[in-house]
């Protein structure tokens, strides 16, 4: 649980360290743009819809916004559309969120929720209506704050309460449930944790389990296993990566290679191999510098671009990004307003392109672009769709293999969550060039890096797509598959 911040301004010096690699040394070129088109808003979390569009939630408000990419896929060049606000009195600054494998968007708790410190309040979006419906907490709930979420593979969205031991938790609450999203109601699951869930990030594993590192528990770690239900320890972490100072912890991103990079709200990462189950070290940030609460994302080439910040005081302002490449973390070039921000005020979500969106609770949102690409081993791949589709067509159905990448994407932690591993479908005209998004649905499975095993989704065609031949690909986490060949059928009239 957050208290509430003083941001102070500090100078720092980056030194080589352990794993810390010198700017000079740097070969990254990755770089930073500016939307063309600034939106009129303090911009925080964003969600990927599965129609290749970008919901934003407005700061601290009820108000949430659509960022469309232009009509060649660029989203440095979107436009922004204004959505249905949230159910009235529903505008927390951080909490949990996801979206479904129907392509629904959940929201649940939040902090600082108007005049609550922490709210139990929670909605569903339905991007097909434009409408919210609020969510009841589970029983007993009172607090739900800025809650760990995740979505695991069988589709189910699983929330944790705050379970923070302090006024406004109490009494000590210590509780998983799962979402029934048709009757929107929730079963308590979660047997045998040993820690609290404030402040602790879920990362979703190849296994299906989902790893978390105790807030309270000095190095240890734990697996949820979704079969049973059960919690069970996963090791101690190589170094202590909560800061107790803050009460914070960095995100936790699972790369290609199965490892989990952990980031420490203090100086430390280590690295959970997720296939032994083994912790080890990873490199040691200089400079002070820490992810007390802060973004990373996976990047289409597999290195983990990091918000980092000076964490003494807590919550301090000078923001440095790096790329590590599962040695070694090197600094790269940061987005502008970077030194004045704390690392707890950014955001990142994968775009589609392999972009990373980064907002920053202001109208300035910028694009990351990486310097490095994919592994052909890494892509989707189409093994069944029909070679004849019809514009304006729904349901249609596509199967093949690793649609939901090899990762969730973005992580943060229990503040905010901007999951991506579910398939995006984009037809281009080889002609014009002009980029169409359909829209996915019922994916066969939430899980990441599915390997060799068949997963199929439904998606709905727009009716703009004009007639003729075009190419349809599938992407996850801005990895695109090999295009496949497609004929498209006018709409009918």
């Amino acid at each position: 649980m957050k208290a509430f911040r003083t941001l102070a301004i500090a100078t720092l010096t980056l030194m080589v360290c352990l794993g810390i690699a010198s700017s000079q040394e740097s070969n990254l070129t990755g770089k930073w743009q500016t939307l063309t088109n600034s939106p009129s808003f303090d911009a925080d979390t964003a969600l990927l819809l599965t129609n290749g569009t970008v919901m934003v939630h407005q700061y601290q408000s009820v108000k949430w916004w659509q960022l469309v990419p232009s009509a060649t896929g660029s989203y440095l060049a979107g436009t922004w559309t204004e959505l249905a606000s949230a159910p009235a009195g529903y505008e927390p600054l951080y909490f949990g969120s996801a979206v479904l494998a129907d392509g629904n968007v959940v929201v649940e708790g939040g902090e600082y929720d108007g005049s609550q410190s922490e709210t139990n309040s929670g909605a569903i979006y339905y991007p097909a209506t434009n409408t919210w419906t609020s969510i009841a907490p589970p029983s007993g709930w009172t607090h739900i704050g800025d809650a760990s979420s995740v979505v695991l593979p069988n589709g189910t969205f699983m929330l944790g309460n705050c379970g923070y031991a302090g006024s406004e938790c109490s009494p000590f609450q210590l509780q998983q449930a799962l979402l029934d999203e048709t009757t929107l109601t929730w079963t308590i699951t979660g047997t045998g944790k040993a820690d609290q869930n404030s402040e602790e990030g879920w990362t979703l594993l190849p296994s299906g389990n989902v790893l978390t590192v105790d807030m309270n528990n000095g190095t240890e770690s734990e697996l949820y296993n979704p079969s049973t239900g059960d919690w069970s320890l996963a090791g101690d972490t190589f170094s202590k990566l909560p800061n107790a100072s803050c009460y914070e912890i960095g995100p936790a991103v699972l790369r290609p290679d199965g490892t989990v990079f952990a980031i420490g709200g203090t100086s430390n990462t280590n690295i959970y191999n997720s296939i032994t189950g083994v912790w080890s070290a990873g490199p040691t940030f200089t400079g002070g510098l820490g992810v007390d609460d802060g973004p990373a994302a996976i990047l289409p080439d597999g290195n983990v671009l990091v918000d980092a910040a000076p964490i003494s005081p807590c919550y301090a302002s000078g923001s440095k990004f790096y790329e590590f490449n599962g040695t070694t973390m090197t600094p790269v070039s940061s987005p502008s307003g970077a030194s004045s921000n704390p690392s707890y005020t950014g955001r990142m979500l994968v775009l589609p392109t392999g972009q990373i969106l980064f907002t920053d609770g202001t109208k300035t949102v910028q694009l990351y672009t990486a310097a490095g690409t994919y592994q052909a081993a890494w892509q989707p791949t189409i093994t069944s769709v029909a070679s004849t589709l019809t514009a304006g067509s729904t349901n249609n159905t596509i199967s093949g293999t690793q649609f939901n990448g090899l990762s969730q994407g973005a992580m943060y932690g229990d503040d905010a969550q901007m999951a991506t591993n579910y398939p995006i479908i984009r037809i281009e005209n080889p002609t014009t060039k002009d980029i169409y998004y359909c829209t996915t649905h019922n994916h066969s499975t939430m899980g990441v890096a599915t390997g060799s095993t068949i997963v199929s989704t439904e998606f709905d065609i727009p009716s703009t797509v004009p007639a003729g031949t075009s190419e349809l690909f599938v992407v996850a986490n801005g990895i695109p598959s090999k295009p496949v060949k497609v004929t498209i059928k006018a709409a009918a009239k």
